[in-house]
């Protein structure tokens, strides 16, 4: 299984889209736990590590330190 690499403020697209209809997500907080915001309704849902990296679809905008 790949490792996929995601960091803080990276602009990610999950395999299902939020209920407002958004598919891009902003990771806001990262440790066992992931917390991502729905870019569209500003939405934000924790989710396990594990769990996120299974439903990650695609990175969308990497983020530049």
């Amino acid at each position: 299984m790949e490792a996929k690499e995601f960091a803080i403020n990276d602009i990610v697209e999950m395999k299902k889209a939020h209920p407002c209809g958004t598919n891009r997500w902003k990771i806001i907080r990262m440790g066992m736990d992931i917390r991502i915001k729905c870019e569209g309704c500003e939405h934000s849902v924790l989710i396990p590590r594990r769990e996120f990296s299974r439903k990650m679809k695609k990175m969308l905008v990497k983020h530049e330190e």
